[in-house]
């Protein structure tokens, strides 16, 4: 399907071929309440907890003999029936988190892209910058749309200028496409060997990163961290091997290494960190 694009002024600036596989897919509601009721689970503190048994100070001396009183016997003052007792089978700290597979993540990712879309409230901008931080003119430039509420995702580095600028703006939220905090998991480490020293010679850098990582990730990640250029991104998977460590034979895991080619006049110092 085609898009027609916007610049901030609200004008035509174009047109964009959108994927039918993403943004033309049938809505699920069902898909998405479980998204929401994963993302929601995440969120929970879990810290609710009752005093169990073992929690409860106070004598372990029996509170009267077993038999001749004419009462109920007692082992206990800290049993649940009397006051200031212990709570049986109630709260404890705990994670709410559940599991929730990637194809359905994925799934309710381009159902909601795709309901926005037929509802109209999908806008592709031609470019997310302004000359000037000033919150007022962007504001009025906004205006230009009619929104209520908007999320405006950029690329994997936000234009500076634009974040400040809408920054003020209530129900304008702007994100790039990946969070710091992402970035950072994606790229764990350098590698640092006599090949890899060897070969940031010719501007590649290695890193370590994630099995489940993507080129794409890895390149808009480390583009966003080091504010480099980079113009190619592979990727090798190390099997683990059998080691012997202190006469008992373990395996080492899996782990997979980037090969980050770097654009020409770009560097990156791993020494320094990011």
């Amino acid at each position: 399907m085609k898009l027609t694009m916007k610049n901030l002024d609200n004008q035509d600036a174009g047109e964009i071929e959108l994927s039918d596989d993403v943004f033309g897919v049938a809505v699920r509601p069902d898909i998405l309440a479980r998204m929401v009721n994963w993302q929601l689970a995440k969120r929970r503190a879990g810290t609710h907890k009752a005093k169990g048994i073992s929690d409860i100070q106070g004598t372990t001396k029996k509170p009267f003999k077993q038999k001749g009183g004419g009462r109920a016997r007692q082992g206990s003052l800290r049993s649940p029936q009397f006051r200031g007792g212990a709570v049986i089978f109630g709260p404890v700290v705990r994670s709410h988190a559940f599991g929730l597979q990637k194809k359905v993540r994925r799934l309710a990712l381009k159902t909601a892209l795709s309901a926005k879309q037929a509802e109209g409230k999908l806008i592709v901008l031609e470019t997310a910058h302004v000359d000037e931080a000033k919150t007022k003119l962007l504001g009025a430039r906004l205006a230009k749309f009619g929104w209520e509420s908007v999320l405006i995702i950029d690329g994997p580095v936000v234009d500076e200028n634009f974040a400040r600028a809408a920054r003020n703006l209530p129900k304008v939220d702007v994100l790039p496409t990946l969070s710091r905090e992402e970035m950072y998991a994606l790229v764990r480490s350098p590698v640092i060997t006599e090949k890899s020293t060897a070969a940031s010679e010719h501007s590649q850098v290695t890193f370590r990163v994630p099995l489940t990582a993507t080129k794409r990730e890895v390149k808009a990640a480390v583009e966003g961290l080091f504010k480099v250029k980079v113009n190619a991104v592979n990727t090798i998977r190390v099997m683990g091997k059998v080691k012997l460590f202190r006469g008992k034979i373990g395996q080492r895991s899996d782990y997979k290494k980037a090969i980050v080619t770097l654009a020409e006049g770009e560097k990156i110092d791993v020494t320094t960190g990011v």
